[in-house]
């Protein structure tokens, strides 16, 4: 049996404010923006590339055994990107504030690029919610075999 991991909830508190940071400034695709009834909104987005999407909205009750998260509280969402350096321009571009590339050294973070798998940038949502860029020296489609 396959479990794959296909949808992460990231709590806001703007819907259309995620909803143009996401789609418009990160480049986000918009699988699906639904209006279930008055007051009850679910949206979709999936990263480039990416087999993974975010869900943010409105109106929903948390699911069973579950409790609300606070707009903010997610922190460490890791996407990977073949070219670091490209993905920082082009999130600069796009209006992202986003941090310098960085790696990981023996005194602790370091600026610039460093070996494979370790160079990073950080840039957060407009609610708080954070986000790590990692470089991979592949895309995703030739590190794993299907």
């Amino acid at each position: 049996m396959e479990w794959t991991l296909e949808v992460i909830v990231v709590p806001v508190s703007d819907v259309e404010r995620a909803r143009t940071f996401y789609a418009d400034k990160c480049g986000f695709a918009v699988d699906h923006d639904t209006h279930i009834a008055d007051g009850v909104r679910i949206l979709q987005l999936t990263p480039p590339g990416s087999t993974c999407s975010i869900v943010i909205g409105e109106g929903m009750p948390p699911a069973p055994g579950q409790t609300t998260m606070t707009p903010g509280v997610i922190q460490g969402l890791q996407l990977c990107v073949p070219d670091i350096e490209s993905a920082h321009d082009e999130l600069l571009a796009r209006g992202v504030e986003v941090s310098a590339v960085q790696h990981v050294a023996s005194s602790g973070w370091a600026p610039g690029k460093g070996e494979p798998w370790n160079s990073f940038m950080f840039f957060r949502d407009p609610d708080g919610n954070g986000w790590i860029v990692q470089e991979a020296p592949a895309p995703l489609s030739k590190r794993h075999s299907a």
